[in-house]
């Protein structure tokens, strides 16, 4: 069991560093150590719910709802991500570093119930948005901006 939990903290860290990498290529602030500790922090907080979830199982007196710890977790990247939204004049800078945060958090809490597959997947996904989608972006949509 140990081992595995700690698989699952490395794959996490791993997993967001990979979005947070990219970030730092494009110079935002939330990069490498954010995304890092956002996906491992969501992995870890859903590892704990679960192992209360089966410690408490068997006790008549304890209930324990293992969705309200992914709401909190979606509540607190919403904070997060809230912070990192600034507006300029006329623009409003950091949606995609919000976005990209919220996405690794919800990696983490896919990392962490053990759904390997689907968090690859969504990393995979995430890191084309922001390189693929973000060169698209500015080669056809620049002009517009």
């Amino acid at each position: 069991m140990n081992l595995e939990a700690l698989i699952q903290l490395v794959i996490a860290v791993l997993f967001g560093a990979v979005i947070g990498l990219e970030r730092e290529f494009k110079g935002k602030e939330a990069g490498l150590q954010t995304y890092s500790l956002v996906s491992l922090g969501s992995c870890l907080l859903v590892m704990i719910g679960i192992s209360i979830l089966d410690i408490f199982s068997f006790t008549p007196s304890v209930s324990f709802d293992p969705l309200r710890l992914i709401l909190a977790v979606a509540t607190g990247i919403g904070f997060i991500g809230g912070g990192v939204i600034i507006h300029k004049e006329a623009k409003v800078e950091g949606i995609t570093t919000a976005a990209g945060l919220w996405a690794a958090a919800a990696i983490g809490v896919a990392v962490g119930v053990k759904l390997y597959f689907i968090a690859f997947t969504a990393l995979i996904l995430s890191t084309v948005i922001l390189i693929g989608f973000g060169e698209l972006e500015k080669h056809i949509f620049n002009n517009r901006k």
